[in-house]
């Protein structure tokens, strides 16, 4: 038997003999091993990036969710103002005047100040269901009263359309 030039003592051979394997072994990857976790990392980044495309119908909806509450607090503001505010949609958003002695003026606070449409907004339909000949008008008037005309604010889109009903009582819902 040949000697090494280190001699390991007999009880201590086979823990040498596993430590070396086990260096060894834990050197690096194996190709196989990276082509596992690439694959893996590239699937968890594609399901990622299909959950960051919203659904258009969505968007659609919270906008309208947007729009209620806004009338809502005009509606809230004109009460408080004792001022007559109107809501007027124009081409790619909408804002909201109000009444002065010497003629409606545009809002410019952060609430009730102009704004661009989202959600993919193409048209909006204003109807007073109650009028008789279901009525189209080109903006919505909140008086200093809490009672008030019915009203139904249709959102259009390439998605489709959402209804905003507005019961007479100060409160809107999305329909």
């Amino acid at each position: 038997m040949r000697q090494s030039r280190h001699p390991v003592p007999l009880h201590a051979a086979p823990f040498a003999r596993s430590c070396r394997s086990a260096r060894s072994r834990a050197a690096g990857f194996t190709l196989l091993e990276m082509l596992v976790v690439l694959m893996i990392a590239g699937l968890l980044i594609s399901l990622a990036s299909l959950t960051l495309s919203r659904n258009p119908r969505t968007d659609l909806n919270e906008e309208a969710q947007r729009l209620a509450l806004l009338f809502e607090s005009a509606g809230d503001e004109a009460q408080v103002r004792a001022r007559p505010i109107a809501w007027q949609p124009l081409d790619g958003g909408f804002r909201f005047d109000v009444r002065t002695d010497d003629g409606w003026r545009p809002l410019r606070d952060d609430l009730l100040g102009p704004r661009r449409w989202e959600g993919g907004v193409t048209g909006v339909a204003i109807a007073y269901p109650g009028a008789g000949d279901d009525t189209q008008a080109s903006r919505i008037v909140f008086g200093t009263e809490a009672v008030d005309t019915p009203v139904q604010i249709t959102l259009f889109s390439a998605a489709g359309r959402a209804t905003i009903v507005g019961t007479g009582s100060g409160r809107f819902e999305v329909r």
